[in-house]
């Protein structure tokens, strides 16, 4: 399995492997203070339909300031961007999300969040270069619009889990529930989470890394 951190990321000016960004208070890990121990760097894709969380779930484990390429949104999208489901947005992603996670001693995630609407969807060849898999983000009220998503990922066999971002105000529903609805494989993981809450997003990626093992294990 290709564990490594692809092209994309330097393509889009990030260079996670060289001298690693650090927040003040942020406690170091070992691979940063000894370059002996090369961590074992994977690329992980987050994705789903507009206003679903990935925004919000790359920010709530990242343990750096989060990359965010997020815009005002304006009259002009109003035509484009169904906001029926999530009425209080004002910005949306343009080009993507980046966060970091160390996970164990030196094993190190990096999330690259893709944007939601259609007309950025020509970006997602690049940012799913080199990734183990992907977590699609659904939302029970607008369960259709990962479909696109769970389309891609099929069609180019790149591992995935189905995340439910539960909000608040929608109907809590069980997983196997989910997976009839969007007609998910049997092997494919289908789990109910919190975009807001970090354990239950760490949970969530390493039901991902286990699951992108079973299926690609060298």
């Amino acid at each position: 399995m290709d564990s490594v951190v692809s092209d994309a990321a330097s393509s889009f000016g990030v260079a996670p492997l060289v001298e690693p960004v650090t927040e003040p208070d942020e406690p170091l890990q070992p691979w940063q203070t000894d370059r002996t121990r090369a961590p074992i760097a994977t690329k992980i894709v987050i994705a789903g339909g507009f206003g679903a969380g990935k925004t919000t779930l790359v920010g709530a484990v990242s343990e750096i300031e989060p990359l965010q390429t997020e815009a005002l949104m304006t009259e002009a999208s109003e035509e484009t961007d169904d906001l029926s489901g999530t009425p209080q947005k004002t910005t949306t992603t343009v080009a993507m999300d980046y966060g970091r996670l160390t996970l164990d001693d030196d094993l190190v995630l990096y999330l690259f969040g893709t944007p939601g609407q259609q007309r950025f969807w020509f970006m997602w060849d690049d940012l799913v270069r080199g990734a183990i898999g992907a977590v699609v983000l659904a939302d029970t009220r607008r369960l259709k619009d990962c479909f696109p998503a769970l389309d891609y990922f099929e069609s180019c066999g790149l591992p995935y889990v189905v995340a439910v971002n539960h909000f608040d105000d929608s109907e809590l529903f069980e997983p196997e529930d989910v997976r009839e609805a969007l007609t998910v494989p049997a092997h494919i993981p289908v789990m109910i989470m919190d975009a807001r809450r970090r354990i239950s997003v760490i949970e969530t990626l390493l039901a991902l890394v286990g699951h992108a093992l079973d299926e690609t294990p060298e």
